[in-house]
């Protein structure tokens, strides 16, 4: 089976820590991202996080490095989703791969008129 990542991007300088390492929040940042991506698809509309939890971060990147974050859908609730998120890199100048970081998001899709909104059943997925 092949997967599609959400976003793929590129470390840059900007998203170190201070110790010259990739942020952990920019990690977390672009795995919402790529998380909200699938879950204004599969909801069809606005989708906000309210959590995100279950964050693990087994492997560090460096500067220059391409991050691809690939995400599952888990659960679907009445207005909210659960998804699954995976942020691997890949090294700069190799095809060397590695998973830097792992957590799971909740959503709540939102109407038009900022409330939350069901999920239309037979939906996209």
């Amino acid at each position: 089976m092949t997967r599609d990542p959400l976003i793929r991007v590129t470390a840059m300088p900007a998203d170190t820590n201070p110790y010259g390492g990739v942020f952990g929040g920019w990690l977390m940042a672009q795995m919402a991202l790529g998380a909200g991506s699938l879950a204004s698809r599969v909801g069809q509309g606005k989708a906000v996080v309210v959590s995100a939890t279950d964050f693990a971060f087994p492997g560090a990147m460096a500067v220059g490095d391409e991050l691809s974050v690939y995400c599952d859908l888990l659960t679907t609730g009445t207005t909210s989703l659960t998804i699954a998120a995976e942020a691997i890199a890949r090294e700069r100048n190799s095809e060397a791969t590695q998973t830097v970081a792992r957590g799971t998001f909740k959503f709540v899709l939102i109407g038009e008129d900022g409330r939350p909104r069901a999920l239309a059943r037979g939906g996209a997925a």
